[in-house]
């Protein structure tokens, strides 16, 4: 299939049509190619815009909050500036998230209310990777992009999460955006904003550094000879980064005692080598192997037909997906690295993915290939939608706690392993409604004095994986296979019982 080719970038309108080969025109394959209408991409947008609101509010409230969320909650409730010093004092989390939950409160406590904001700003991410496709190629590209979004499980899952990795992402997706206007443009005031939305991206969440670095470093190198005749050509960069520093000065000091403490030893949890490479990628695609090597086919023939009509282009695409994982390769074996970390990878890997368009459209010969393509990108997602919201999804609190009150008398003892696990539980369970102490405890040691403490009341241990990060040994668990029967387990929360 033979379509014209695109004009220069500095002259490109976000309506030019697919590219294909230079040497042959042909107005009827252009008119078949073309993307949609402006009128028509907006209506249809705002279709995949308004099914992903849907598909981030549907039972916002249905899992129960689980550890994390459950510490959203604790800081949240602290003072605006007890939040900053929490942050300083060694909080592994920016305070600007917080500082936005603290408002939510004002409407109460409540799953809905710590997830409102994540959901809301999840859905509004749409429309920002749609406007970015259709700034780095056409229309056509931002709206299997959006589409690939709007249906992606991944970010399904932590737009409904009480964290910041789905608030940080809309504001790193403005970033990108405007970053890829000014690559283009070089107009200061994107630069600017660039600058800006990188800031807040960082204030939501440290890990926002590693894309706006490999941003910067895209813009020096793609500038590099221009910069080599007069150094003022790097002038434009220079501002965003300037606009950044400024506006995350307190942040980055903090950022920098932060990291020596989170380095200073191995990590006892997250993932190490290349499973970072491949979990980040699996989950991304969906927590499917298959969709993810055909996702990765796709991507690297997006790349290639990037690099035919726009090199520098094709370098961000290569870049930001390429760098950021390495890091976090190189950095696994020093921090905990888990993928949802890199959830900024999002907007680049799905429009690297839409840039492969062309192939379709040559197979199809039909301009209602982006069609197809939109549906495609529902029903690769379907199998994980349909389990989605008639399945918890996280530690199941609620259902454990309830349980819990109906097993647990006056004069019980409650011992929660690791003790930081009592905050999702607290959540759910009082015991001083059901009259039960409630202790904590990391170690055999802990428990053994615990015992020694009260040896005739009944104990109900409560334990998950995380004792493992805490108590490398497993010297808490053989004391609870010793000195206490199995009673069950509900969704990663396991439950022993003695005396």
């Amino acid at each position: 299939m033979i379509v014209p080719k695109r004009p220069e970038p500095q002259h490109r309108e976000i309506d030019t049509v697919i590219p294909g080969s230079a040497s042959d025109l042909c107005e009827s394959v252009n008119a078949s190619s073309a993307p949609p209408e402006n009128g028509a991409a907006l209506w249809y947008l705002l279709g995949l815009t308004v099914i992903g609101a849907l598909l981030r509010f549907y039972n916002l409230a249905g899992n129960s909050l689980w550890l994390d969320e459950a510490t959203t909650l604790s800081f949240a409730g602290q003072s605006l500036l007890g939040i900053w010093e929490t942050t300083a004092g060694g909080e592994f989390n920016p305070p600007l998230f917080y500082w936005l939950e603290h408002g939510m409160l004002v409407f109460g406590e409540s799953e809905f209310v710590l997830r409102f904001l994540p959901a809301l700003l999840g859905v509004l991410t749409i429309p920002v990777v749609y406007y970015i496709g259709s700034e780095f190629r056409d229309r056509n590209v931002g709206l299997i992009a959006a589409a690939l979004l709007a249906f992606s499980p991944f970010h399904i899952f932590y737009s409904q999460e009480a964290r910041a990795y789905a608030p940080m992402l809309f504001f790193f997706s403005l970033a990108l955006l405007f970053y890829v206007r000014a690559s283009r443009s070089n107009e200061t005031r994107s630069w600017a904003l660039f600058g800006v939305f990188s800031a807040i991206a960082f204030w939501m969440h440290f890990y926002a550094i590693v894309p706006v670095a490999v941003l910067v470093l895209h813009a020096l190198v793609t500038r590099a000879g221009k910069i080599r005749k007069d150094v003022r050509n790097a002038r434009s960069p220079v501002l965003a980064l300037a606009v950044f520093i400024v506006a995350t000065l307190p942040l980055l000091i903090v950022t920098v005692t932060l990291f020596m403490m989170r380095t200073s030893s191995a990590p006892t949890f997250g993932i190490q080598g290349l499973d970072v490479i491949h979990m980040t990628l699996s989950q991304v695609s969906g927590e499917s192997d298959l969709i993810m090597v055909l996702f990765l086919l796709l991507f690297l023939l997006g790349v290639a037909y990037t690099w035919r009509e726009d090199r520098n282009a094709a370098l961000l695409l290569v870049f930001m997906m390429i760098l950021p994982l390495v890091a976090s390769l190189i950095l696994s074996s020093r921090m905990p690295m888990i993928p949802r970390y890199l959830i900024y990878l999002l907007p680049v890997y799905f429009i690297g993915i839409a840039s492969a368009y062309p192939g379709l459209h040559a197979l199809v010969k039909d301009r209602r290939a982006v069609y197809l393509a939109i549906a495609a990108a529902f029903l690769v997602s379907a199998p994980f939608l349909a389990a989605y919201y008639t399945t918890p999804q996280k530690n199941d609190w609620r259902g454990f706690s309830a349980e819990l009150g109906g097993m647990t008398g006056e004069g019980d003892l409650v011992v929660v392993l690791p003790p930081y696990m009592a905050q999702p539980l607290d959540y759910y369970y009082s015991n001083a409604t059901d009259g039960t102490l409630e202790l904590g405890a990391n170690t055999g040691e802990d428990l053994e004095t615990i015992r020694e403490q009260y040896p005739d009341r009944r104990a109900f241990y409560i334990v998950t994986t995380d004792i493992l990060a805490v108590d490398t040994t497993g010297d808490a668990l053989g004391w609870l296979d010793k000195n206490a029967e199995f009673a069950g387990q509900r969704m990663g929360i396991y439950l022993f019982v003695s005396g």
